[in-house]
């Protein structure tokens, strides 16, 4: 089993910048890869931006490329999505998902970002 913790988020004007972390704990190893998935009311939810385990692999949506930045540091357990340049269409719930090699998804409670224009 996984858990997983966010935090972070909050509210930004258009153009300002911030960062959502996300802590795994349980059987943290056998996360292959974490993320952070995005939903607005109405909306399926989106994939953002995934990390493999090793940070080999990243993907960002289209929508967020050259915006937004996964990271993560082993040393605290933590995956960080740190997110400049914000616009209104940011606006969303955003939560942390982690995925075993195995095929089991987690996700997190999900923290609320809110940008205004």
């Amino acid at each position: 089993q996984v858990h997983l913790v966010e935090s972070g988020g909050g509210l930004a004007q258009a153009g300002g910048s911030l960062r959502v972390s996300c802590a795994p704990s349980g059987t943290i190893s056998s996360i292959n890869s974490i993320g952070w998935h995005r939903q607005t009311p109405g909306k399926q939810r989106e994939m953002v931006a995934t990390i493999t385990t090793n940070g080999d692999k990243i993907n960002y949506a289209d929508s967020v490329k050259g915006r937004f930045t996964i990271s993560r540091d082993n040393a605290k357990n933590t995956v960080y999505l740190q997110m400049n340049s914000l616009k209104p269409e940011d606006t969303a719930v955003y939560y942390c998902k982690a995925g075993t090699a195995r095929g089991l998804n987690y996700w997190g409670k999900g923290t609320q970002v809110t940008v205004s224009s």
